[in-house]
């Protein structure tokens, strides 16, 4: 979380003086206690700083890794989901190969014509099935990937955290994010991806403040 400069000097002064009271704060910024209310308030509800009833404010208990582990449970995978790539479950594996470079990515997730996820088509599959020979062109890709309900998926609601729980240990490098049609949990519409670039994007982001 990025604190505001204001911020910066309400830490800076429980730091150093805490625990202290808002009046005394206020004072100590030439502000009313009114102004100051909605900045402590953030800071409170963001963990940095602990309040209690005629003692005034301190500097949370907590240490800082916990703060930054409570921030990302919070982030839900519908806030950082990419673009789902699809292809269709009749196209050929050379269309596969061919999509997957010019996506410049390393999932497909193969739909049939309504949308619905059948399938995901990995690097290694396409790997496997150009090494074992045959006729790239006419081989659909439905041959070779990996197929329902073997297929790893997450939803906007899950947390972010959980769902790189799943790629650390089925080792995938994206998930297909999905939601149930019409309420059936056998048919599912792809709605999004969740790669390691962009959980290694939002660790970036967390580290520089910016999420």
């Amino acid at each position: 979380m990025q604190l505001s400069p204001r911020q910066q000097q309400i830490v800076a002064i429980v730091k150093r003086s805490g625990p202290i009271t808002s009046r005394q704060i206020a004072e100590e910024l030439n502000l009313t206690r009114a102004a100051l209310r909605p900045d402590l308030a953030v800071l409170t509800m963001s963990g940095i700083l602990e309040a209690r009833p005629r003692v005034g404010y301190f500097l949370s208990s907590k240490p800082s890794q916990a703060l930054v582990a409570e921030e990302i449970k919070k982030i839900k995978v519908g806030d950082v989901k990419g673009l789902p790539r699809v292809i269709r479950a009749s196209a050929s594996v050379y269309d596969a190969i061919v999509n997957m470079f010019i996506e410049d990515v390393g999932t497909l997730m193969v739909v049939d014509e309504e949308g619905h996820l059948e399938g995901v088509l990995s690097r290694k599959d396409l790997l496997k099935a150009a090494i074992g020979g045959g006729n790239l062109q006419k081989m659909p890709a439905s041959v070779v990937m990996t197929r329902m309900p073997n297929i790893i998926c997450t939803t906007p609601e899950e947390s972010v955290l959980t769902a790189a729980r799943k790629i650390i240990e089925h080792e995938v490098d994206a998930l297909p994010v999905v939601r149930p049609v019409d309420g059936q949990a056998k048919k599912l519409e792809v709605i999004g991806r969740l790669t390691k670039t962009t959980i290694t994007r939002l660790f970036v982001e967390l580290g520089e403040g910016r999420s």
